[in-house]
C-alpha cells in the first residue's frame, strides 16, 4: 500500500468512506436498503476515484478522474441531504459538512489543475 499520509484529499475521502460505511449500516438497520446502497456506492466512489487519479497517466487524465470524484461527491451530498430533510430517515450528522469540505477541496484541485494545463 502506498503512503498517502501527506495527501489531504486522499486522507479526507478515505476517512469519509469509512464513515459512509457505518452510516449505510444504520440505514440498513432501519430497513432503508435502497438508500443504504446508493449512499454506500457514491460515498465510497469519491475516494476510489480520487485514489485512481493519483496514478493518472496525464494531467488531462488526472482532471478527468477528479471530475468523476466531484460528480460522485455531489451525488453523495444529494442522498445525505434527502436523509437530513426526511422525517423518517436517520440524520447524517457531520457527514454533510464532511462532504461539503471534500467538494471544496476537489473543486479547488480541479480548477487549479485546469489553470496549469492551459
Amino acid at each position: 500500500m502506498r503512503n498517502y499520509s501527506e495527501n489531504i484529499i486522499v486522507k479526507m475521502t478515505y476517512q469519509f468512506a469509512l464513515e459512509i460505511m457505518e452510516f449505510s449500516e444504520i440505514l440498513r438497520a432501519k430497513k432503508r436498503f435502497a438508500f443504504a446502497d446508493q449512499v454506500l456506492r457514491s460515498g465510497c466512489s469519491v475516494g476510489a476515484n480520487v485514489r485512481e487519479a493519483q496514478g493518472a497517466e496525464s494531467k488531462a487524465d488526472f482532471i478527468h478522474k477528479m471530475k468523476i470524484a466531484q460528480k460522485e461527491a455531489e451525488e453523495t451530498e444529494y442522498w445525505l441531504e434527502l436523509c437530513d430533510f426526511s422525517k423518517s430517515y436517520p440524520k447524517p450528522g457531520k457527514l454533510l459538512s464532511d462532504i461539503e469540505s471534500i467538494l471544496k477541496v476537489i473543486n479547488k484541485i480541479v480548477s487549479t489543475s485546469k489553470k496549469g494545463s492551459k
